[in-house]
Parts: C-alpha cells; sequence; structure tokens
C-alpha cells in the first residue's frame, strides 16, 4: 500500500475540504490510478509565496509518506464545461514540485481529483 500525503494551495483552503481528493485517493483514481492501494499520511497547506513547500514535502516523507500529491486546482482551473490545465493557484508549481522532489528524495505528484480532460499528471523525481 502506497503512503501518501497531498499538499493544497491556501488560496482554496476556505472552499474546498479536499472532498474529492480524499474520494479519489480512497478509490485510487484520478491522479492515483496508477497506485493499486493508497492510504493518506497527511495534508499540508502551502502559503504564498511557497517558500515552505520542500519543507511541507520532507515533513510528510518523516510521517511515512512515499510521495506527494498536490492538488489540481493549484495548478488547473474550473471552467463552465470542467476543469482545464492552466490558470490554478500557483504559477511556481512546477518549479516547487521539482525543487521538493529532488531534495526531499520522494516523488512530487502533480494531480488528485478534477484532472483537466487528457491531463496525465506530471511526476518530479
Amino acid at each position: 500500500m502506497t503512503k501518501i500525503g497531498m499538499i493544497r494551495c491556501e488560496k482554496n483552503e476556505s472552499k474546498c475540504p479536499l472532498t474529492n481528493c480524499i474520494k479519489s485517493l480512497d478509490q485510487t483514481i484520478q491522479g492515483f490510478n496508477t497506485y493499486d492501494e493508497c492510504t493518506l499520511t497527511g495534508i499540508f497547506t502551502c502559503r504564498c509565496p511557497g517558500d515552505n513547500f520542500t519543507d511541507l514535502v520532507k515533513i510528510l516523507k518523516s510521517k511515512g509518506a512515499e510521495t506527494v500529491h498536490v492538488v489540481t486546482c493549484s495548478f488547473s482551473k474550473k471552467e463552465k464545461d470542467g476543469w482545464i490545465f492552466g490558470n490554478g493557484f500557483c504559477e511556481k508549481i512546477d518549479d516547487l514540485a521539482e525543487k521538493a522532489a529532488s531534495e526531499a528524495g520522494i516523488p512530487v505528484t502533480k494531480g488528485t481529483a478534477h484532472l483537466p480532460k487528457g491531463y496525465v499528471p506530471d511526476v518530479f523525481k
């Protein structure tokens, strides 16, 4: 069973309780469809400008996370007809994820629930 941590963006924390992200993890669908089974290790909220993102990943790793997923709204936006790639809450998410994966030594994946059509989650190692 893969142990997974999640990081959300502060810009959406008072609007979304991560219901569908957690449901997707539990059912191993959407951004979690590459795992046979997984369990949630913990969730952090990243605060702008993301200076502590790597530290959050390291803490999740110390709590047992084998990988960390960044919620979809960080890099995608909900439109009338569904989610589209781009224009999410964090302009720096690729840089933050790449640095954190490298320094923490565990993969960081962009994507949880509500994946945009045709999007395959980016995995930074």
